[in-house]
């Protein structure tokens, strides 16, 4: 992604609002900011997610399809290498993640980018390669229920997702499920999330002492496996793909909106966030 830098000019700094330079689009709130006005109606379409996890079974009827399927390695020097990915998922989680994206934002765009292996093996740096490829796709939202705990690679997760956040695009990365130091979750240009034990799809909360920022349901869920079949499972894995799903459906809607706009939409309309002009919850 390119970083494009302002030329300094003679009375002000670079990357000033200079007078001559094109306006500064003006932008409109509309008050309150409303469940309805935030997603209503929305099914995510024209949306794409990319689902950087262990593959995704696309037959799988809770999936639906998905557009692309690529497994990622990093290369030599580093960079993305990407094949045609021809197992439909070697160990289960990205297809959870993926159907409970497709339940919330059924029209949604899906793409697969497997960086797991069997076993839920794989390494910092095929990590890295993915969320890069994921990127350089153009996916518009990235589900990142993955972390790692290796230090050396939090150093490019951080310049990625902070590349990702100023070219208009969400990482949703999931809190690991122990209390370790671990990335990318812990950075503040993704949209980090925890478990609720509660049974709402919808419901998810605000959290006001980072560095986890939101709650959704994570809990005792049946989700889809690989084969056809489902299972019952508790993670903060699975809480993340419930916040992608309703940015997508926010993105869908409104797809000129930032991350930074996203995530205080986010914000204003969690369940434990009220606001007294619209006298309730959203």
């Amino acid at each position: 992604m390119a970083d494009e830098r302002p030329a300094m000019a003679d009375d002000l700094p670079a990357w000033s609002m200079r007078e001559d330079a094109a306006p500064v689009e003006a932008v409109q709130l509309t008050a309150p900011i409303t469940r309805e006005w935030a997603w209503g109606g929305s099914s995510g379409s024209g949306v794409s997610v990319g689902i950087v996890d262990s593959g995704v079974d696309a037959d799988h009827p809770d999936v639906g399809g998905v557009s692309e399927a690529v497994v990622v390695r990093a290369g030599d020097d580093d960079r993305p290498l990407a094949d045609a990915d021809r197992e439909p998922d070697v160990s289960g989680h990205g297809t959870a993640c993926a159907a409970l994206i497709r339940s919330i934002a059924p029209d949604c765009e899906l793409i697969s980018v497997r960086v797991l292996g069997a076993d839920f093996t794989g390494t910092g740096r095929d990590l890295v390669a993915g969320l890069l490829w994921a990127l350089q796709r153009g996916c518009r939202i990235v589900n990142l229920s993955l972390a790692t705990t290796r230090r050396e690679f939090a150093s490019p997760l951080q310049e990625l997702v902070d590349d990702a956040y100023f070219n208009n695009a969400i990482v949703v990365a999931s809190a690991h499920n122990m209390p370790v130091l671990s990335w990318p979750w812990r950075f503040a240009s993704v949209v980090s999330v925890a478990s609720h034990d509660r049974g709402d799809s919808f419901e998810f909360h605000y959290n006001p002492q980072p560095p986890v920022e939101f709650y959704a349901r994570g809990a005792e869920l049946d989700v889809a496996w690989p084969g056809g079949g489902h299972i019952r499972v508790t993670g903060n894995s699975f809480a993340t793909p419930h916040i992608s799903a309703i940015c997508a459906l926010i993105l869908a809607k409104h797809p000129r909106l930032t991350p930074f706009q996203v995530k205080s939409i986010l914000y204003a309309t969690a369940n434990n966030v009220s606001d007294e002009r619209r006298g309730a919850r959203a």
